[in-house]
């Protein structure tokens, strides 16, 4: 059997799509002027508390948020990714409701934007003519390629 023609299918960390939901959660958050409490990002991942806890240690030590008593914040690292991120999740929305016209997935969505890299990110930004908000009215964090315009 001539193996060269097998598909390969690529299998993404479940670790590295953990770390940027909590990233992301915890960009959404500031976003929405709230304050970052470990309670709200547990609401919103739909996960314990404990394991929040757990997961902001990580991210403390990885640099990526400031965990202490007086609350979470976002490094510059931790906000790029944030950022990034909900750039990722509102194009696709934008790409379902107006260009592909299909109803908005949130989980399918969730799916795709692990896997986003720039150049593609950037290249669907130019496609659907930089848009600078999705289709929930919230505004879709600016690229390099918005930039150029």
């Amino acid at each position: 059997m001539d193996s060269s023609n097998d598909e390969v299918l690529f299998v993404g960390t479940a670790d590295a799509e953990h770390v940027e939901m909590y990233l992301k959660a915890i960009w959404h958050i500031k976003e929405r002027n709230e304050p970052v409490k470990i309670s709200t990002i547990a609401k919103m991942l739909n996960v314990r508390q404990p394991s929040v806890v757990q997961m902001l240690k990580k991210l403390n030590g990885q640099q990526l948020v400031e965990y202490n008593k007086a609350g979470v914040s976002l490094t510059e690292g931790g906000e790029r990714v944030g950022s990034s991120m909900m750039r990722n999740s509102r194009l696709l929305e934008v790409l379902m409701d107006s260009a592909l016209k299909v109803a908005i997935d949130e989980e399918m969505v969730c799916g795709i934007e692990h896997h986003m890299n720039k150049q593609f990110t950037d290249a669907l930004c130019t496609m659907l003519n930089h848009p600078r908000k999705c289709p929930h009215d919230h505004k879709i964090p600016e690229g390099e390629c918005c930039q150029k315009n």
